[in-house]
């Protein structure tokens, strides 16, 4: 295997990571309008992602950064051909920090229903937007023969990207919903299961509908497994949550999203960005590639960098693995 496909699997495995962790986080923003009642109830809820949700991000920010480094063709015409999206998502990014952090800096009413409204806007927008922009990488846009879009903003918003969308803010949601339930008590807990159900039926309909359209359109035996452990980790996801076995759906709602993303990327390779023009035009891991040398520093710096981040997340969510309720909110800032 050459050193371009070993950096398009471990991209696969950034974004993989980047929403199995900040999916939940964006699920738990759409909740807070879904499921929260009152306001000790929405501080649970992003209580329950305040210690991780940046760590979260460190994600995208390293699938960015190693897709700018190892594949610039690819960076180069997926950020100037998406630029309007990947904008928004980038505002709703920075909107949605300061919304967490000036929340409670002032008690009154109306300032904090701001920032609340703002969290569920800016969870809600970029969960439906990589939906969309993934599912145009896919399926294919248009690229001329100097590796350019020379597409429009409103080619972006064709059915197959939409129901990427769909999919993504479905799914993300239900993943939230479970985290949810995993990391709260009492009546709070309960509510998250019953809408993680209702939810989920949801997401699996438009899931299973979105990812046949992918297997006929481009898929192979490869993609096909991916397609069959996505979907049946779905359905047991499903049947946990049911049981009350919260750990159990959690896993199950994060393999589904592995193993969709697994199905994207194995539909995608070779190429890394399909013309709709003319296949020759297409951005592939050999002609969007940096030079053999640049991938094998990369590697270097990634094997000594990656464990290190890996274990200091993990020992984070181990410190805050603890479950809350509306009796751990202090008096002062249950409003």
């Amino acid at each position: 295997m050459e050193l371009h496909d070993v950096w398009f699997v471990l991209i696969a495995v950034l974004w993989t990571g980047y929403f199995f962790l900040e999916g939940f986080d964006f699920g738990v923003g759409v909740l807070t309008k879904l499921l929260a009642r009152n306001r000790p109830e929405k501080r649970v809820l992003i209580n329950t992602i305040g210690p991780v949700w940046d760590g979260n991000e460190v994600w995208l920010l390293t699938a960015g950064g190693a897709t700018f480094a190892a594949f610039p063709e690819w960076y180069a015409t997926l950020f100037s051909g998406f630029y309007l999206p990947l904008l928004l998502i980038l505002v709703c990014l920075i909107v949605r920090g300061v919304a967490f952090e000036y929340r409670v800096k002032r008690p009154e009413e109306n300032w904090q229903r701001n920032w609340e409204t703002a969290i569920f806007w800016t969870s809600l927008l970029p969960a439906f937007l990589w939906g969309v922009a993934f599912g145009n990488i896919v399926h294919g846009v248009k690229i001329d023969q100097n590796f350019e879009y020379v597409g429009t903003f409103w080619d972006l918003l064709n059915p197959y990207a939409l129901l990427g969308g769909v999919v993504t803010l479905t799914l993300f949601t239900f993943h939230g919903a479970v985290f949810t339930a995993l990391k709260t008590v009492g009546e709070i807990r309960e509510r998250a299961r019953k809408l993680a159900l209702q939810v989920g039926l949801v997401t699996a309909a438009a899931a299973l509908v979105f990812l046949l359209w992918t297997q006929i359109d481009g898929g192979d035996g490869k993609s096909l497994v991916a397609m069959v452990v996505a979907v049946v980790a779905l359905v047991a996801a499903l049947l946990a949550n049911q049981a009350g076995r919260e750990g159990w759906s959690f896993a199950l709602s994060g393999v589904t999203i592995a193993a969709a993303v697994a199905m994207l990327f194995l539909t995608l390779f070779p190429n890394v960005m399909p013309s709709s023009l003319n296949e020759d035009w297409s951005l592939t891991v050999t002609n969007a590639s940096s030079s053999p040398y640049t991938l094998k520093i990369m590697t270097w710096c990634a094997v000594i960098a990656a464990p290190v981040v890996m274990v200091y997340q993990g020992w984070t969510y181990w410190v805050f693995r603890k479950r809350i309720g509306t009796q751990h909110i202090a008096a002062d800032v249950a409003h």
